[in-house]
């Protein structure tokens, strides 16, 4: 699993200041009086931080908590930077949005034993042993799996309509890196949409970033151009959906609605809801309470969730989205399930994941029991460590 840091070049730290003065608790009644500190990587622009964003401020006005935001803050000492001010500015729970600030929120953890610092995506609380780090996630996969199987009744519209043949039936994927974290995701996307649509296949291109609206927008147009019929991405700009709106191809996005922007392409979103894991996290701060090293929502929690459908999406698409979701709830249906997928063409029995992310990144967990790759929720950690390539599935390119 290669890794790659998401700098922001050029963008301007914002701070900005809220106070929620009505209902913050008092630690003489409730406990622990919480004042919570967020870092994001980019701003509302962005549909990654902009989901974070909305989280955040509803579980601190839910809650009555003081909260104070930083916008724009890269993947680098600015980050360490951040959450020494916020620190020093009085917030005893921390919080950071990227991948890329965990080594510099690990050093502020260090240098404030009194303060929870929580962050998004990491994968070193269960190895760095501090009692005040903590990595969250949620089992995406699942949500991403049922998107797919949106996108997969579609192809079966497109293809009973007879505006594709099955073996046109393929789609495209803009990526942002070759992470465990986007092949979990595109992969549990192509599983969805080939629950339904059995002759599915899907290319994927990557772009070296995660919000880069021209990388994103040539991406799907090169997919278009090259005869995928319906594009999806994990990245985090409008280039992959406006592009195509401007095709009039269906695409599925992620991190929240694009209905706006693109009526009549776009069909469903999944996205992670992190309200559920604020209200939790800040909870234990409130209540002197150990916060999980791992934690790790799902559909039950409400963390795994799909926006509204767009108008173009297939009918019974709900009923079969409805269908999924509750098997996956009860523990039927694994979204990793190796008889559904050949790795060269063979079924695949055993595999070690890199968990523990040492410096080769060698695999260090068997993943493989029970019929299933077991992935986050249903593992070792929080954050995704499913990299395994599948057959079906082509990658354009892998520099990143």
């Amino acid at each position: 699993m290669k890794k790659s840091v998401k700098w922001v070049a050029a963008t301007a730290a914002v701070m900005l200041t809220l106070s929620a003065s009505v209902g913050v608790t008092s630690s003489a009644d409730e406990g622990t009086t919480v004042k919570a500190g967020f870092i994001f990587l980019h701003d509302e622009n962005s549909t990654y931080d902009l989901n974070f964003i909305n989280a955040a401020k509803e579980a601190c006005e839910e809650m009555g908590i003081e909260y104070v935001f930083k916008t724009g803050i890269p993947e680098g000492q600015e980050a360490y930077d951040a959450a020494c001010e916020l620190a020093d500015a009085g917030c005893n729970f921390v919080f950071a949005d990227s991948f890329g600030h965990e080594d510099y929120i690990i050093e502020a953890a260090r240098e404030f034993p009194d303060v929870q610092f929580c962050h998004a995506t990491g994968t070193k609380a269960h190895t760095e042993g501090l009692d005040n780090f903590h990595n969250a996630f949620a089992s995406i996969y699942e949500g991403r799996y049922l998107a797919g199987i949106t996108a997969g009744m579609k192809l079966n519209e497109m293809i009973a309509n007879g505006e594709i043949t099955e073996d046109q039936a393929k789609m495209g994927y803009v990526g942002a890196y070759t992470y465990a974290e986007v092949i979990s995701g595109y992969t549990s996307f192509f599983l969805g949409a080939r629950s339904v649509c059995p002759s599915v296949t899907m290319e994927v291109t990557f772009t070296g970033s995660w919000y880069d609206e021209t990388a994103e927008k040539e991406g799907a147009n090169k997919l278009i151009d090259d005869g995928c019929v319906l594009i999806s991405q994990h990245a985090d700009s409008m280039g992959a959906p406006t592009a195509c709106e401007t095709a009039g191809v269906p695409d599925v996005s992620y991190n929240g609605s694009t209905e706006s922007a693109c009526p009549n392409t776009f069909l469903v979103s999944s996205r992670i809801n992190w309200a559920p894991y604020f209200e939790y996290a800040m909870g234990c701060v409130q209540n002197g309470e150990a916060i999980d090293a791992d934690w790790t929502g799902d559909i039950a929690t409400g963390s795994v969730v799909l926006t509204d459908f767009g108008k173009s999406v297939a009918e019974g698409t709900q009923e079969a989205v409805d269908e999924a979701s509750a098997k996956l709830v009860d523990g039927s249906l694994h979204v990793f399930d190796t008889s559904t997928f050949t790795v060269d063409g063979k079924t695949l029995d055993s595999y070690m994941a890199d968990v523990d992310t040492d410096a080769d990144y060698e695999g260090d967990h068997e993943a493989v029991s029970d019929g299933y790759f077991h992935e986050s929720a249903e593992g070792f950690r929080s954050a995704p460590y499913f990299d395994v390539q599948i057959d079906g599935i082509t990658l354009l390119d892998t520099q990143f």
